[in-house]
């Protein structure tokens, strides 16, 4: 909700693609980031999307989308890859904080993607914990057909793979987004332009998802 109302799937969609517009455009206005704001969210917060995306520097949600103090619900790990502290922090987005919509944030030249291509072509994955990050990216990197698959193309597989599976592992999720109360969607960033594409999407009704 903004403001104390209600907000649909679509009506939360439509925020951040506007907001993304404007940080594109360069007329960012900056939104609830005031002294005002930070007194009015200190009781509870009330976040309008959860915002789930890849750990890299260049990709600070509250900016891309010209958002501010409350207004999104953001959870992160290398390559958007999900293990259960994630899905209980996205369900609690959903469940608890009632926001509409999740939106999976990814990106162009993403280091766990190249990780896993790499992986997939000589057999080759980094030591320690980045293992895992890499084992959970290869299924996708495959399934886009593997050693010499093109990295956009690859990160777009995906960001569709983690767009179906927050949608159905969460019974939580999955109800919702069969009663319309909360869309799933996969954006694409680009690095250059700080544009953000709809690649993928759960529960978004058709004319929301034309930006």
């Amino acid at each position: 909700m903004v403001d104390g109302i209600p907000m649909t799937p679509d009506a939360a969609f439509r925020l951040l693609v506007d907001g993304n517009r404007r940080f594109i455009a360069g007329r960012r206005e900056h939104p609830n980031q005031d002294a005002d704001r930070r007194a009015a969210v200190a009781p509870a917060q009330r976040p309008f999307a959860v915002l789930f995306g890849c750990s890299d520097s260049r990709l600070a949600a509250e900016i891309i989308f010209d958002r501010g103090l409350g207004d999104l619900f953001v959870v992160r790990t290398a390559g958007h890859v999900v293990g259960p502290e994630v899905l209980g922090s996205v369900e609690y987005g959903v469940a608890v904080l009632d926001v509409p919509l999740v939106a999976v944030l990814g990106h162009d030249s993403c280091g766990a993607v190249a990780a896993a291509l790499r992986a997939a072509a000589d057999g080759g994955m980094p030591a320690g914990a980045m293992r895992s990050v890499v084992e959970r990216v290869l299924p996708s990197v495959l399934a886009a057909g593997g050693n010499g698959t093109d990295p956009d193309a690859a990160g777009e597989e995906h960001l569709r793979y983690t767009v179906d599976l927050l949608a159905t592992e969460s019974s939580t999720i999955a109800q919702r987004v069969a009663d319309g109360r909360c869309a799933v969607v996969g954006l694409s960033y680009r690095l250059k332009d700080g544009g953000a594409r709809l690649i993928a999407e759960r529960g978004l009704p058709h004319a929301a998802a034309q930006q």
